[in-house]
């Protein structure tokens, strides 16, 4: 639990209550530990700048789909 904790840390939800921003909460803290290890993978030479630039993508359309899904924003 202890290794969990600190591979994949989560913070606590602070602001106004409501199903749907708690759980944009949770998939924006989802995208943050992404796109640190993607970064990370790039920066030590283990990913191209091209397949990071990709990734990276890819993880912000899951988030707006999340946006959009959730009725956030709107």
């Amino acid at each position: 639990m202890e290794k969990a904790n600190f591979l994949y840390p989560r913070s606590q939800y602070r602001g106004p209550f409501s199903p749907q921003l708690l759980a944009f909460n949770a998939n924006l803290q989802e995208f943050t530990q992404k796109a640190n290890y993607i970064c990370a993978l790039q920066t030590s030479g283990k990913m191209s700048a091209q397949k990071a630039f990709a990734e990276l993508q890819d993880l912000w359309m899951q988030l707006e789909r999340s946006q959009e899904g959730l009725g956030i924003g709107n």
